[in-house]
């Protein structure tokens, strides 16, 4: 399996954040989705992530006044990145290496979807279940 099976079940916009924006309203709007991090875009480039993790550095190393910063300069870059072919087990030893929980999945260098560990741990489990269930019926059946 692929990550593009993931996407193909994943009918939500791919939100973004820009390099312009400030840190303030960033952070507004991933709490408004209830979402952990943005991937950065520059026209359609990815350029980087900002996360929750940005955030928890950036107030402890400039306090409140971090809101104001922009998200160029806080953010974490460059991005690491997968293919929409990525195979699930791949992208999830990448994010285990790396110790991220985002990947922004990238096409003909253009955004096309953004994935969280949360993600691909879902969609193991649920091909796992699959898999047993029909273990299971087969077992039954003999």
């Amino acid at each position: 399996m692929t990550i593009s099976a993931i996407l193909a079940n994943n009918h939500r916009d791919v939100l973004t954040a820009l390099p312009h924006e400030s840190v303030g309203e960033v952070v507004t709007r991933l709490a408004i989705n209830r979402i952990g991090a943005l991937p950065v875009v520059d026209d359609t480039s990815v350029i980087g992530i900002f996360s929750e993790r940005d955030i928890v550095y950036g107030v402890a190393k400039h306090g409140a006044s971090f809101l104001t910063k922009t998200v160029s300069e806080t953010m974490t870059a460059p991005a690491i990145t997968v293919a929409p072919d990525t195979a699930i087990l791949s992208a999830l030893s990448l994010m285990s290496k790396r110790r991220i929980r985002h990947l922004p999945v990238i096409k003909d260098d253009a955004l096309v979807g953004f994935v969280s560990i949360g993600d691909l741990v879902k969609h193991r489990i649920e091909k796992i279940e699959t898999e047993a269930a029909a273990m299971r019926d087969y077992i039954s059946m003999a």
